[in-house]
């Protein structure tokens, strides 16, 4: 269940191995550039169904499109040249993009809302998962909440969407991990790819790009107003 990674050299047959168990629906922790994350395939209804009901989760601004470069969101989410350049200056990094999806992709995902959450993470590991795959990565931050066997019991958090204030509170310290050894408390999970070191209890600043200006829904590793 867990693998052992170099981050500056990642074993080919590692990541091989972490493409077959996403294409078969699996979910991957990994880490990032802020916490650890939890992961599926983005081709994979299964493993998004999985993902979904391991964190408990229905508002879709839990979750994040990982994507290896900016060119990949063009293929989910509508962008304009102010918001490009946006998302390129702060890309690689610590950053949520909220944008308005395209047509077909809230069907494709069963979105409830017309927007997605999109993010190139600065870390090599889900970087080199990514480009291995040849999709994106659908993902939540991993918490504690979470550790529950196989995710059956997982809390239900289906607050009302519709109404709900726009900003999105700042996680816990002490609902984030730090060792990968930490993960194995959450059932359901089919890898672990560990690097050996303990990953940083921060989580990332969210921005909505979907208005006429950008807006932060939640302040976090990256900072906001730049």
């Amino acid at each position: 269940m867990v693998e052992y990674v170099v981050t500056g050299n990642i074993d080919d047959r590692i990541l091989a191995k972490s493409a077959r168990c996403l294409s078969g629906g699996g979910l991957l922790a990994l880490p990032s550039d802020t916490s650890w994350s939890l992961a599926c395939s983005l081709n994979s209804k299964e493993g998004i169904g999985k993902l979904r009901r391991l964190s408990g989760e229905r508002d879709e601004r839990h979750f994040t499109l990982l994507c290896a470069d900016i060119s990949q969101f063009g293929d989910f989410c509508s962008m304009d040249n102010t918001r490009f350049r946006l998302i390129k200056r702060l890309s690689p990094g610590p950053y949520v993009f909220i944008l308005d999806t395209l047509s077909g992709t809230g069907k494709a995902l069963g979105l409830r809302r017309k927007e997605l959450g999109v993010r190139i993470p600065s870390h090599p590991v889900p970087l080199a998962v990514i480009r291995t795959l040849g999709c994106p990565l659908y993902s939540i931050t991993a918490k504690r909440a979470m550790a529950v066997k196989g995710g059956e019991n997982a809390p239900d958090r289906r607050e009302d969407t519709e109404n709900e204030n726009r900003e999105l509170p700042p996680i816990p310290e002490e609902d984030l991990f730090e060792g990968g050894w930490e993960l194995d408390e959450i059932g359901g999970l089919d890898m672990i790819l560990d690097p050996g070191e303990e990953q940083q209890r921060i989580f990332s600043t969210i921005l909505d790009l979907t208005g006429d200006e950008a807006t932060a829904l939640r302040r976090g590793a990256g900072p906001w107003p730049i």
